[in-house]
């Protein structure tokens, strides 16, 4: 009897681990394989230079891939995941902030803000981290609102 009820346990267990990733496959901005921030290493960011990674030093951190420039800063990501994922699931902060909406991202338009890592649109004509930036405590408030209703 015990047995069962250990088995039910660890079923229902590895259902809600599954929901949870699936939750946020479907939250975060990712490539069609799963991947964030268009491949980008999120521990380079807080280096100063954003770098590309390779598949090569690849992480699955709750349903969500990251690649890495290098084992070195993939262990880094290991040690402490939460740190480096971008804020807002790798969507733009501006957009969530200013409408609530899920918008794309230039991988190379970022922001450090109190150790986070902020993703930006960018295209010819709009550069949203400096609409951010003109406004930064009011939009980080409510684009923190709004990850809540997208991914409580």
């Amino acid at each position: 009897m015990k047995a069962l009820i250990l088995l039910v346990f660890a079923a229902l267990a590895g259902w809600g681990a599954s929901a949870q990733t699936a939750r946020r496959q479907a939250a975060f901005n990712l490539e069609k394989n799963q991947v964030a921030i268009q491949g980008y290493d999120p521990v380079a960011y807080f280096s100063g230079k954003p770098l590309p990674g390779k598949s090569a030093h690849t992480v699955v951190f709750d349903g969500v891939t990251y690649y890495f420039a290098n084992p070195q800063n993939k262990a880094v990501f290991l040690a402490s995941p939460a740190r480096y994922e971008p804020q807002y699931g790798g969507w733009c902060a501006y957009a969530m902030g200013a409408t609530g909406e899920k918008v794309s991202v230039d991988p190379e338009n970022y922001k450090i803000l109190d150790g986070k890592l902020y993703l930006f649109y960018k295209s010819f004509f709009n550069n949203t981290l400096k609409s951010w930036n003109k406004d930064e405590a009011r939009l980080k408030q409510k684009a923190d609102a709004s990850w809540r209703n997208v991914f409580p």
